[in-house]
Order: structure tokens, then C-alpha cells, then sequence
């Protein structure tokens, strides 16, 4: 399956920047070595030349005649610029334009905030009977997972003296009054884990897991609110259709192949929460007639009061999460939730209007709509596109922020843990470029912050695109992360004044 966009991934299976054969990923591990190589290379010609004139030799190499650099550094100390090559293009951000939604949140909701799930009695209730459906109405929390929050909602319904529900559970996801697929994004990436679409309404980062082997297949959790269609086929494929809840396997696993293990994304999450919920109210004894069924929008969703309520984490906890994993659900739910709040005009989209509100945040920074546009909150689609002095604007100005400090704790810190956890260890970089990663197919992106051995504090953007490596060389060709790597470990290992 041949994708556009992903995340840059670390660990197991948990919002990664991009995953899978084929599919654009940083390939972390494999990089390594031909990280090494190559800075060994730069080393052995680096005391003769200027930071400047290794940048420089490094972006002319041959391999990237047809690629498009953009890169700009520039000094928090002094705001002097260090270094500049193209950094007025515009180009594809990838996942460093989840910075631009992160700085964005902070200002406008602040790092406290928190969004809820609220469950709702619609009918009459009488001597602890709903004569109608219960509402479970998602507010755009992305970390809803496993039973417990639903274990929560059913004790506090159970403590209200609630033991029957006679028209059902309805999983409400309608509160953004828009698709739940952000502005941009490819078909092709819908059925994949980082493709998840960001509704009201939210469950196991909309995820499952399938494990197809020579008994069948295997769906996690057993709730999601999917049908399987087996057939059979040469080799094994697994297909769902943009909109469909229907996955179909085609082809099978032998008895002598290991299993096919998959993380792919769910087709309604709203219906698969309002199921979780069902069966916590049951495991506390109330009786729940009908099957549980969900709304989206432009279906109007019902009303009633609020009979008890599930708070989400705070922004600040949802950005970590979903910054140092690169984590696309959380972002998009965090760039709906900004329109959400910034909404003038009752039943008006909550992505337009986080759209339209980001530009005129970042036009009244200096950061207008010729240098910098984005209509979704991720980076995954490809309408996105950024320069690399924009990317060091931002970053100068989040600097000095009163949010600073939570700002810096929110990024990937090389070596040591995010999506940079395996990358640039063992270099001047490791435990120093705090830095946001990016990458898709023919895009890669590294973006953040480094302290060179002189003790100067720098913000660096470094933007590649229209590159791939090539697959057959008869020298090692590092890949597309270790080629930007390489820049931020010469910031790192600068000892000159810059």
C-alpha cells in the first residue's frame, strides 16, 4: 500500500510520524550508520572550513541536484541570522507544522486547559428510568482509551439512581459540524493508524489492531464497530474503502507464515465508545434496551441535560503526547478544539475557523499567508506549506513566551526519547537539538533548537524535499533523517562565535 504522508515513528505502534514498507518513513535504526559515515566524512575536511562552507558543501552534493533545501538558523542570543539557504521557499512542512498548532494552542487555550465527554439524558427520567437514549457527545478529546473512563461515566449514572436505559446509547461525534478527515488528506492514508480522522468523539486513538494468521483474523479491541470480509487471493492484503466499514482480507497466512500483525484505523469511533459505554453500564447492573448506534455530522444531534461528565487531560499533557510521538489525532483535535473556542457563528466549522484564526495569530507575529499556510493541524496533507524562516521565527518568538518552558518540554530530544529517541546518539547533538521531526514521502524536516559547543543558543529549520535516496548505489547512500541530521550536528559541534 503506497502512501503520501505519515509520521516519523519510534517504539511500538503508538502515533508515529510514518510506518510501513515503502511508505516515507525516517527508518531511524538503519540511519545510524550512514549517519556516522557521512559526519565522519564532513569531519575530516571540517577544521579547514567555516560552519557556513560545510552547510554549504554538504547541500551541493550531487545526490540532491534535484532536491529543494531550505534552511535557516538563526542566534537566540543576539537574533542575529547565522545562516540562511532558501529560506524564504515555500516547501512541505511534514510534521514540523504541528509547532504551528502547538504555539498557536498554547496562547489561545493555555496550557491548562481541558476539553470533557459528557453523557446526556434525552426523554424523561423517572425513578431512575430513561424513557429514551443516553448520549455519550465527544467534545474532540483524543486520549479517550481502554474501560476505565467509561467505568467512571457508568458509576456516576449508577450513583444518580439510573438502572434503565430504554432507547439505547448513541455515540454523539457532530461537535465540529465538519468531516472528521482534515482538509487535504489522501485516501490512500485514511486506512492507515496515522490516517485516523479526528471526530467529536474519540476512542484507542481510532485505532485497531489485526492479526491475520492461518486461524483467521484476529480485530482489537473486539467493540470496534467494523464488519470483516474474508477472500480468497495470491498473498494477503487488507483493503477499506474511504468511508466503509467493511475491511476486506484478501488472501490468507499459512500454517508454516508467521501471523500479519496490522495497526489500521477504525471506520466510527463514535459507535465503538457509545458500545464501550454500553457494556460498563451493564457490568453495573443497569439494563440497556437497543443497540448502541452513533451520529455524525450534518446529522443534527440530539439534546437533553448533562447527567454526568469525563474531563480530558490538559493541553499541555496532550501536547507532549502528541509532539514527542508525532501523534496526528492529537494534533488535529487540538487545532479543532482552537477553532472551536475561536467560533463566532453558531454551527460554523470548527476547522475553518482554526484555519482562518491560526493565519491572523501568526500574521500579527510577522508570519503572514505568502510564508506560511495551513489548513489541518498536522502536516499530513499536502496543501501545507511553510519556509524555513518562518519555522525560526516561531520558534524565536515561543523562546521568550511565557510558555516557554513548557514549550521546550514538549519536543523530541535527540537520543533520548520521541521520535527522535534513536537518532544522533553518539554526537555533539545527543541530549542537546530539542527539535521536532517531519517527514512523508520525498519530504523530511527537522526543527528546533541546539546549543553549540561555544555555548550559543541557535533555532535551526532545516527543510528537504523532492528527495528520495537512491535504492541501488554502489556506495552507501545515507537515507533522507541522517542527511538532515547531519546539519544539526554540525550547529551542535560549532566552536566558533557564529
Amino acid at each position: 500500500m503506497k502512501s503520501g504522508l505519515g509520521h516519523e515513528w519510534v517504539g511500538s505502534g503508538l502515533g508515529r510520524d510514518r510506518v510501513g514498507s515503502g511508505l516515507g518513513r525516517d527508518r531511524q535504526h538503519r540511519s545510524l550508520p550512514c549517519l556516522a559515515a557521512l559526519l565522519l566524512s564532513l569531519a575530516t575536511v571540517a577544521h579547514a572550513e567555516t560552519l557556513t562552507q560545510r552547510i554549504d558543501r554538504h547541500l551541493a552534493e550531487p545526490r540532491f541536484a534535484a532536491a529543494s533545501w531550505g534552511v535557516s538558523v538563526v542566534s537566540l542570543d543576539d537574533g542575529r541570522t547565522v545562516y540562511t539557504h532558501d529560506e524564504g521557499r515555500l516547501l512541505l512542512p511534514a510534521s514540523t507544522a504541528k509547532l504551528y498548532t502547538a504555539a498557536f494552542a498554547l496562547d489561545r487555550l493555555g496550557p491548562d486547559y481541558r476539553t470533557h465527554t459528557d453523557v446526556l439524558a434525552v426523554g424523561e427520567l423517572r425513578r431512575g428510568r430513561l424513557r429514551g437514549p443516553l448520549v455519550l457527545r465527544g467534545r474532540g478529546d483524543p486520549t479517550l482509551a481502554g474501560h476505565a473512563w467509561a467505568d467512571t461515566l457508568a458509576t456516576a449514572l449508577r450513583d444518580q439512581g439510573i438502572h434503565r436505559i430504554d432507547g439505547g446509547i448513541v455515540g454523539d461525534g457532530t461537535v465540529f459540524r465538519g468531516p472528521p478527515i482534515g482538509s487535504g488528506w489522501e485516501a490512500e492514508d485514511l486506512q492507515t493508524y496515522y490516517g485516523a480522522q479526528a471526530g467529536g468523539l474519540d476512542i484507542d486513538e481510532n485505532t485497531m489492531t489485526t492479526v491475520v494468521s492461518s486461524k483467521g483474523i484476529e480485530v482489537t479491541p473486539g467493540d470496534a464497530a467494523m464488519t470483516v470480509a474474508m477472500q480468497p487471493a495470491e498473498g494477503l492484503e487488507l483493503y477499506r474503502a474511504p468511508g466503509s466499514a467493511t475491511l476486506h482480507v484478501l488472501g490468507e497466512v499459512s500454517e508454516a507464515e508467521k501471523p500479519s500483525r496490522s495497526r489500521l484505523s477504525i471506520p466510527d469511533p463514535a459507535l465503538t465508545a457509545a458500545r464501550r459505554l454500553q457494556s460498563a453500564l451493564e457490568r453495573q447492573g443497569m439494563r440497556v434496551e437497543g443497540e448502541a448506534r452513533s451520529v455524525q455530522w450534518p446529522v443534527p444531534p440530539p439534546s437533553g441535560p448533562t447527567v454526568a461528565s469525563f474531563p480530558s487531560p490538559t493541553l499541555e499533557d496532550m501536547l507532549r503526547a502528541g509532539l514527542k510521538r508525532s501523534q496526528n489525532l492529537y494534533l488535529q483535535s487540538v487545532f479543532l478544539l482552537c477553532g472551536l473556542e475561536s467560533a463566532d457563528t453558531e454551527g460554523s466549522r470548527a476547522e475553518e475557523n482554526a484555519a482562518t484564526a491560526l493565519a491572523a495569530w501568526l500574521a500579527a507575529r510577522g508570519i503572514g499567508p505568502s510564508s506560511t499556510t495551513l489548513d489541518e493541524g498536522t502536516g499530513l496533507s499536502r496543501h501545507d506549506l511553510t519556509t524555513a524562516a518562518s519555522l525560526t521565527r516561531l520558534l524565536a518568538l515561543m523562546d521568550t513566551s511565557p510558555n516557554a518552558a513548557v514549550w521546550h518540554g514538549l519536543l523530541p530530544v535527540a537520543g533520548v526519547d520521541g521520535t527522535l529517541a534513536n537518532r544522533m546518539r553518539g554526537t555533539a547533538a545527543e541530549g542537546n537539538v530539542v527539535a521536532k521531526t517531519g517527514s512523508m514521502s520525498f519530504v523530511n524536516a527537522l526543527a528546533g533548537y541546539v546549543t553549540t559547543r561555544s555555548g550559543q543558543r541557535l533555532a535551526f529549520a532545516i527543510l528537504l524535499n523532492n528527495y528520495r535516496p537512491l535504492a541501488k548505489s554502489a556506495e552507501p547512500v545515507p537515507s533522507a533523517s541522517a542527511d538532515v541530521d547531519a546539519i544539526a550536528v554540525m550547529l551542535a559541534e560549532a566552536v566558533e562565535k557564529l
